[in-house]
């Protein structure tokens, strides 16, 4: 295989999985590989990254800043869809990979790679997520996916974390405790472990951004939302960008208890996940952009529009957001929104 791929860039988060493909990616094509990660709002997930990705055996990485694009051009699309999963949903991760990915495809322009790689398992739903926009925006380009490859030899997540030991590779996961997150702007997601049991309620100590409502405030707080063509622009009529809004609903929304869901979910590619979700932020701005439309939109269009919402979470759950069917059914979404 050596020789094959010259460069490659990877979507690197510094987890275990990509942690290892770094070197995995050295050893098996002997090319050279460029980290790319995305900040779409992990906060202090992101640091010491640089430092990590360099000694682990990339030759560069690029760190960079999406939060206003994500904001602005995916969760704010979304909103304005009222876009719901089989029915609870907000669909967090779903947003971010297309994003991800289409930053990723334009480094390797930029760097002149031959190859892109991910680090998504062949199980689940974000492999498709990223293949699918590599294939829409660089039909020509290589993809390595790397859970997928023949010449991946780990079968096990133990077997991984053998490998990162031997090779000295610093992990934020443990043997005792491998809970899988993702966090962004709009949500944090948690699924392994104890989790894989539909029975088992999942431990306190898993949740980042929302209080329990045991330990939530008593008395209400109230926030005014501001719209306009159904995008959310100020709060208690401060105007804030919008990945500011993003997290200062969060805030106000995790302290009081907002945006806890559990649930058995459809995967894509046939098989059913549970997973633990915190959406604060969004579960407040779904519930206003509702209201917001329950005063001013028309019953007909409301009626279609709200007939398409399963369609559109479908698309963006499966991966299609760069597809010619989404921009059509976005085109309809936005002008009911005007």
């Amino acid at each position: 295989m050596k020789g094959d791929v010259k460069k490659v860039v990877l979507a690197y988060s510094g987890g275990l999985d990509t942690s290892v493909i770094v070197r995995w990616l050295l050893e098996t094509y002997g090319c050279e590989v460029i980290c790319f990660a995305a900040d779409v709002g992990q906060k202090e997930e992101l640091d010491g990254l640089e430092a990590k990705a360099i000694n682990t055996g990339a030759s560069k990485i690029y760190i960079d800043d999406l939060q206003e694009e994500f904001a602005r051009d995916f969760i704010f699309p979304a909103l304005r869809a009222n876009a719901i999963y089989e029915g609870t949903y907000l669909l967090g991760t779903s947003l971010a990979r297309p994003l991800i990915a289409k930053r990723q495809v334009e480094i390797a322009a930029l760097e002149g790679a031959d190859a892109v790689c991910h680090g998504a398992t062949g199980k689940g739903n974000d492999q498709v997520r990223f293949e699918l926009t590599y294939m829409a925006l660089n039909p020509h380009i290589r993809i390595i996916s790397a859970w997928k490859d023949p010449n991946w030899t780990f079968n096990s997540r133990e077997s991984m974390f053998d490998y990162a030991e031997k090779h000295g590779i610093p992990l934020p996961l443990t043997k005792d405790k491998p809970y899988s997150s993702d966090r962004n702007s709009l949500h944090i997601s948690h699924e392994g472990a104890i989790l894989e049991d539909p029975w088992a309620e999942p431990p306190e100590d898993i949740f980042v951004l929302t209080k329990s409502p045991e330990s939530a405030p008593d008395q209400p707080e109230y926030v005014e939302i501001e719209f306009e063509q159904g995008n959310p622009v100020a709060i208690d009529g401060q105007r804030l960008s919008p990945a500011k809004l993003m997290d200062y609903i969060n805030t106000v929304a995790g302290e009081n208890g907002v945006g806890r869901i559990d649930l058995v979910e459809n995967r894509f590619v046939g098989m059913k996940s549970r997973g633990v979700y915190e959406t604060p932020g969004g579960t407040v701005l779904w519930a206003a952009h509702r209201g917001v439309e329950s005063l001013t939109m028309d019953r007909e269009v409301m009626l279609m529009r709200d007939s398409l919402i399963p369609k559109y979470a479908q698309l963006v759950y499966n991966g299609f957001w760069y597809s010619p069917e989404m921009t059509a059914l976005q085109t309809f979404i936005d002008q009911t929104q005007e």
